[in-house]
C-alpha cells in the first residue's frame, strides 16, 4: 500500500494531520454504520496509539487524538480487510457519505438510502480518477425519514420523495454565498439512476479544476464562477438519462428540533424491534465504553452501532423484551437514552487543547455549564447549545438555539447569540452557567406550551430580545442577525 500525500489539511487515516494535542486521525464511516469488529479494532488503536478515547464528528466520522507515533501500516492494513477503510488510500481524503441515523429502520421513510451509500462509496473507490476531488466533496442521502439529515451542510444531497406514488430522489447543489442553503435543482431522478447522477456531477466538477494546484475549490466556487445555467448544461451533458424536472422548493437553513430527536427508545419497521438512542457526552467515547457498547449491540442487537451527525449513536433491533435489560447496561456505562438530558444537543468542538484556532476551551466549559444546570433545573424541552471556539464552526454548522463563539479581550470569554442574533457581547467563562440557566429560565415561565420549541419562542420575540433578557445580566447587546454561528 503506498500512502499518498494528500493535497488538503483535513485529516484522514492513511494520512495524519497535526494538531494541538498531538497527531489527529479520521476515519470515514460511510453512513455512519460500523460493526461490532470494527468498533473494537478502533478501540484497539485508540489504546494503543493514542490516549484511550474517540471523538464522533458531525459528519457522524470517528477522530483519534492526541496520537504521538504514526499508525502502523500492517495496522491500517487491517483495518481494510475489516471493511473499515478505503481499499484505495488515494480517495480518503473525500467527506464521509451522510445519510440518515435510522435509513432501513424508520417507520416513516420513503426509501432505504444504505444501498445507495454502499454503492456511492464503491464507485469512488473503483474510479482513481475522484482522488482529485476536493475533501470537502460531499455527498448526502435523505431517506425523507422522521430524523432528517436534508437540512446538514452538504455539496449535494439527494432527498427521497413521492411523485405520482413514486419514489424519487430531489437534487440539492450548494452554491451561491457561503453558509447558504443548499438550492433545489428542480431534478428528480430514480433510484436506479442515482449514482449516475453522482458521477456527472463529479466528472463535470474535475473538468473545471486544475489538479496540479494543491488547493481544489469548492463544487459552490465553481458553480459560481462558471454560472448555474453552464454547469448544468455541461452536467446533463455528461449525465444523458432520462430525469424528470419539476417546480423547485427551497430547503430550511436547519432542520426543526423535533426531527433531530433520536434519543430516546422509538418502534422500527420491524415488527417487535426497536432503536434506542444513545447521549454521549460532547461526542466523546472512552474504549472501555465502546467495547462494552460493541458488546451490547452484538448481544442484543444486530451487531452494529450507527453514529449520528449529532455525535450521538444508535443501537438497533432491540427486542421488546430486551429494553430493559439493554437500558441498564447504558447506565452502568455512565450513559442513558434520555431525550431530555442536556447533553442530548450540546455541541462543542476540540476546544484550545486541540486546537490552536480555538480561544476557549470549549468542552471543558460546556461540562461545567452541564455540571451546573443539573442541580438547579430539569430541561424538559431539547435546546441545542454550541460552545465554539473560534468563528469556524468546526463541530456544528447548522444554526443552534444558542451559540457561544470564543473570543478573546482581555481574558478568553464568549459571544452569546441566540439562533443567530447576538445578543451578549462578551461575557466571561465564569458567567457563562448561570446566564444559560437565566436564559432558559425565561423560555421555561414565558413559552406558551410545552410544545413551543426554544427556537419557535425566539423567532416570537425577535423584535424585542432586549426586553425579553432584560433581567439576564451580563445586560444584553442585541445586534444584527448573522448566519455563521
Amino acid at each position: 500500500m503506498i500512502l499518498p500525500i494528500p493535497f488538503t489539511d483535513c485529516p484522514g487515516l492513511f494520512y495524519n494531520t497535526a494538531a494541538q494535542d498531538g497527531l489527529l486521525y479520521r476515519l470515514r464511516i460511510p453512513g455512519g454504520i460500523i460493526n461490532y469488529n470494527q468498533f473494537q479494532a478502533i478501540a484497539d488503536i485508540a489504546d494503543n496509539y493514542g490516549s484511550g478515547y474517540i471523538d464522533i464528528t458531525n459528519r457522524a466520522n470517528i477522530q483519534i487524538r492526541e496520537i504521538k507515533d504514526s499508525i502502523n501500516v500492517e495496522v491500517l492494513k487491517k483495518l481494510q480487510a475489516l471493511g473499515l477503510a478505503s481499499t484505495d488510500a488515494k480517495i480518503d481524503h473525500i467527506r464521509n457519505i451522510m445519510t440518515n441515523p435510522t435509513a432501513g429502520i424508520d417507520t416513516e421513510e420513503l426509501l432505504d438510502t444504505r444501498p445507495l451509500v454502499r454503492d456511492w462509496e464503491e464507485y469512488i473507490n473503483t474510479h482513481s480518477q475522484l482522488s482529485e476531488l476536493s475533501a470537502k466533496f460531499s455527498v448526502c442521502f435523505d431517506s425523507g425519514s422522521k430524523i432528517s439529515v436534508r437540512y446538514q451542510p452538504n455539496d449535494i444531497i439527494l432527498a427521497a420523495e413521492l411523485n405520482n406514488s413514486n419514489v424519487y430522489l430531489r437534487l440539492y447543489l450548494s452554491y451561491g454565498e457561503k453558509g447558504e442553503p443548499a438550492k433545489d435543482t428542480g431534478i428528480l431522478c430514480k433510484p436506479e439512476e442515482t449514482i449516475q447522477v453522482l458521477a456527472a456531477l463529479a466528472e463535470t466538477y474535475l473538468q473545471h479544476i486544475d489538479t496540479t494546484n494543491r488547493r481544489k475549490p469548492r463544487l459552490r466556487e465553481i458553480i459560481n464562477n462558471i454560472t448555474t445555467e453552464k454547469y448544468f448544461h455541461q452536467f446533463q451533458q455528461n449525465l444523458n438519462p432520462h430525469i424528470l424536472n419539476t417546480k423547485k422548493t427551497p430547503l430550511c437553513a436547519s432542520a426543526p428540533l423535533r426531527e433531530k430527536t433520536h434519543i430516546g427508545i422509538y418502534p422500527q419497521q420491524q415488527t417487535g424491534l426497536y432503536y434506542i438512542g444513545i447521549v454521549l457526552p460532547l461526542g466523546r467515547l472512552e474504549t472501555w465504553q465502546m467495547r462494552s457498547l460493541a458488546n451490547i449491540a452484538k448481544r442484543y442487537g444486530d451487531d452494529n452501532i450507527r453514529l449520528t451527525p449529532w455525535q450521538n449513536l444508535l443501537l438497533t433491533d432491540i427486542p421488546q423484551n430486551q429494553i430493559s435489560k439493554v437500558e441498564q447496561e447504558i447506565t452502568h456505562l455512565g450513559l442513558n437514552s434520555s431525550p431530555t438530558d442536556i447533553k442530548s444537543f450540546l455541541i462543542a468542538c476540540s476546544g484550545k487543547r486541540g486546537c490552536a484556532a480555538a480561544s476557549t476551551e470549549t468542552k471543558d466549559d460546556a461540562l461545567n455549564l452541564v455540571k451546573y444546570l443539573d442541580s438547579l433545573m430539569i430541561l424538559d424541552s431539547p435546546v441545542n447549545i454550541h460552545f465554539s471556539g473560534c468563528s469556524k464552526s468546526c463541530a456544528q454548522h447548522t444554526q443552534a438555539d444558542i451559540t457561544l463563539l470564543g473570543i478573546t479581550t482581555e481574558t478568553p470569554g464568549y459571544q452569546v447569540y441566540v439562533l443567530g442574533y447576538l445578543l451578549y457581547e462578551y461575557v466571561t467563562i465564569a458567567k457563562i452557567p448561570t446566564l444559560i440557566q437565566e436564559m432558559l429560565a425565561v423560555y421555561q415561565k414565558q413559552r406558551l406550551s410545552l410544545q413551543e420549541t426554544f427556537g419557535q419562542f425566539i423567532e416570537r420575540h425577535s423584535q424585542q430580545l432586549n426586553q425579553l433578557f432584560s433581567q439576564t445580566k451580563p445586560n444584553p447587546t442585541f445586534t444584527t442577525l448573522i448566519s455563521h454561528v
